[in-house]
């Protein structure tokens, strides 16, 4: 117990996020699997803007995380932006809601093999993590204040795929997206080509290899889409996030300035 007391107070002393408590746990059922009739918990950490004005309503961040932080505390998945964006200095400049769902072990937000160069077609269906996300996207977006003008994605590595996987199956949800060292189905550029998108990949990746992010890019471009950025960054392994998401890439204060027309209330998971 002594043990056990010693390591919390270090892990609350070592993570300001924890100890500030800006973001609030949720949980789900995820339904079960075809073959089995058990459901799990599915857990998500939401975080509110500091001060929520009478009226008032701010846009929303949808993070996807990779495949290091999937499990079932539902706090490893903070690791990265959503961390960077719970510190006192950017809740001031970009006073949001953070949605932050963590994909169970051993599951993925698309159920492809991440190191292959040739894409997969999508599925019909999403994954079972994926649904989990679009739930609580859903209830998010029900019970706060949210500029549903202003809802953004975004996801790294295991989450780059899932951004390019939600934003082909829904991109009139979303304002804009920055996509980091993923992989998409080509064949879904089309829907593509009307969506902001910042697509951010090292070019000495070893893990998602550079050529997924290049071949997507290049697809959006052939089907006519005129809103899409590549940052390739020389001689950067897989940990290409630490770029996209500085202040010196400049993408999050571009994700912020982007806008829609406002998705229809209750059309989310329809």
């Amino acid at each position: 117990m002594l043990r056990f007391a010693l390591s919390l107070s270090l892990l609350i002393a070592c993570n300001p996020i924890m100890a500030d408590e800006p973001y609030q746990a949720g949980s789900i059922a995820l339904p079960g699997s075809p073959d089995q009739n058990n459901s799990q918990p599915f857990g998500y950490r939401l975080m509110k803007p500091r001060n929520i004005e009478p009226g008032k309503k701010y846009p929303l961040v949808l993070f996807l995380h990779g495949a290091g932080e999937r499990g079932d505390d539902n706090l490893r998945q903070l690791k990265f932006l959503p961390e960077s964006l719970a510190t006192p200095a950017n809740r001031d400049r970009f006073p949001c809601f953070v949605l932050a769902p963590q994909c169970p072990t051993g599951q993925q937000w698309v159920d492809v093999p991440w190191g292959d160069l040739k894409s997969t077609p999508m599925s019909e269906q999403p994954s079972r993590p994926m649904q989990g996300a679009i739930e609580v996207l859903q209830k998010t977006l029900e019970e706060q204040p949210i500029d549903r003008s202003r809802v953004y994605l975004t996801g790294l590595s295991m989450g780059g795929y899932g951004s390019w996987d939600l934003a082909s199956r829904h991109p009139e949800w979303f304002a804009g997206a920055i996509i980091v060292c993923g992989g998409g189905d080509e064949q879904q550029a089309a829907q593509l080509k009307q969506l902001p998108i910042q697509v951010f990949h090292g070019g000495a990746d070893t893990v998602v290899p550079t050529q997924r992010s290049r071949s997507m890019v290049a697809a959006i471009q052939d089907a006519g889409g005129t809103q899409i950025e590549y940052t390739e960054l020389p001689g950067v392994g897989h940990n290409s996030w630490s770029h996209a998401y500085s202040d010196a890439a400049g993408a999050l204060e571009w994700l912020f300035k982007q806008s829609r027309q406002p998705i229809p209330s209750g059309s989310v998971g329809k």
